[in-house]
């Protein structure tokens, strides 16, 4: 045990997050996602029992979002016509912006299979247990100051 740390972040998860080094970019995957599949290259870690905000607020307390590129936090975009919400997308903005000044100018959309394409390529895939439709975030790492 460690003091500061959420209880969330498993030892697996704290050691790929120090790993990681500046541009390198990590997944937080929703339920559906095909996370064995698209990251046969990558880590993929399960966290199938947790969903994806207290996931990504706990990262978030460690993680440095990348301020030499734009848009460091990317969305799978709704498919046209697909008639889904993304209320969860609001939490996501919400948290971002506690730690990163630019809140939601830090959000980009990619279409989605541009975005399983960019997520061939993360370092790590958090497999969560997300329930939300479109829940898929992507997180590239900054440099810690």
């Amino acid at each position: 045990m460690l003091k500061g740390i959420p209880k969330i972040l498993s030892p697996q998860l704290l050691k790929v997050l120090c790993e990681m080094g500046h541009g390198d970019r990590l997944v937080i995957a929703d339920g559906n996602f095909p996370a064995e599949s698209v990251g046969k290259d990558a880590i993929v870690i399960r966290m199938d029992g947790h969903g994806a905000c207290e996931i990504l607020e706990a990262i978030l307390q460690l993680f440095p979002l990348d301020t030499y590129v734009e848009h460091p936090v990317s969305l799978m975009q709704v498919v046209p016509g697909d008639p889904v919400e993304t209320p969860i997308w609001s939490s996501y903005e919400k948290l971002v912006a506690q730690a990163d000044e630019r809140g939601q100018d830090a959000f980009a959309q990619i279409e989605r299979f541009a975005f399983y394409e960019e997520a061939k390529k993360a370092y790590a895939i958090i497999a969560t247990g997300e329930g939300a439709l479109y829940a898929n975030i992507m997180l590239q790492k900054g440099v810690v100051v």
